[in-house]
């Protein structure tokens, strides 16, 4: 059977990076405590084969997702709170979602493979809006609250996710926003409908390019097409030197986190 013939989840994803596993098969059981989730949902349509398929898949991908952000791989349940659902929640036309409600990360049986970095993003982004604003409502995204409240709660790894926030979404010199910022505005006219220039979209596909961008570790069904997507042609990754920039505040926060987590 030819690649055209299989399911996305049968597709093989190119991927290039440590062999966590071994050569051995691991299950959504060995996810959950590797990654130290609240839990994994699976789908009743989901078969055995796809299943271990898929367990494969995202144990991998998380895997390489802590090696890139060089944080133990327990950091990555966001204190045990995620929760990881495969085939059993998905939305019309989504490859994949997060829940900000029920902290539940959805990945599409056929159509999840690529968006995973991105999705985490939200997750994450979602987790760390009441480290900064101790008072944020319940499904509040910090990206969000950070353009409108400049005051967030002191912490040497706020003021690293602050320069995050400030290196994606504004100039330079702080006073204007980014151009990648202006895309994403321009972007959206055409759609109508405000999507690409929302915050947490923003930085979620510029942690899609920086995990992309990692020198040691490819992994497609992590993330896709921060290069040469039509999107990508089209502005709505960052570029050129401010997508080394990002890259570079990326690093810093995430291995400032993965430090002070792992008690290094």
């Amino acid at each position: 059977m030819t690649d055209q013939g299989l399911s996305r989840l049968h597709k093989p994803y190119f991927r290039r990076g440590p062999d966590y596993r071994f050569g051995e098969d691991r299950s959504f059981a060995d996810v959950r405590d590797q990654f130290a989730l609240a839990g994994v949902r699976v789908g009743a349509w989901v078969s055995a084969e796809e299943q271990q398929l898929a367990a494969n898949l995202v144990f991998d991908a998380l895997a390489d997702l802590a090696w890139v952000l060089k944080v133990p791989p327990a950091v990555l349940g966001l204190r045990g709170q995620l929760q990881l659902a495969f085939g059993s929640r998905g939305q019309l036309s989504a490859q994949a979602h997060y829940e900000p409600a029920t902290r539940i990360l959805a990945l599409a049986k056929n159509a999840g493979g690529g968006a995973l970095a991105h999705e985490f993003w939200h997750a994450f982004d979602h987790h760390m809006a009441t480290k900064l604003y101790p008072d944020a409502s319940p499904r509040a995204m910090a990206s969000h609250l950070w353009l409108a409240r400049p005051n967030f709660r002191p912490h040497p790894l706020n003021q690293l996710l602050h320069g995050v926030l400030k290196t994606v979404l504004l100039s330079e010199d702080g006073q204007s926003p980014s151009d990648y910022m202006t895309r994403a505005l321009a972007l959206d006219k055409g759609r109508g409908r405000p999507y690409f220039s929302q915050p947490t979209e923003l930085l979620a596909r510029a942690f899609e390019a920086f995990v992309q961008d990692d020198d040691e570790v490819s992994n497609r069904y992590l993330v896709s097409g921060t290069r040469q997507s039509e999107a990508a042609r089209q502005g709505a990754y960052p570029q050129g030197s401010h997508r080394r920039r990002c890259q570079q505040a990326f690093a810093h926060y995430f291995t400032a986190l993965g430090q002070a987590l792992s008690g290094a």
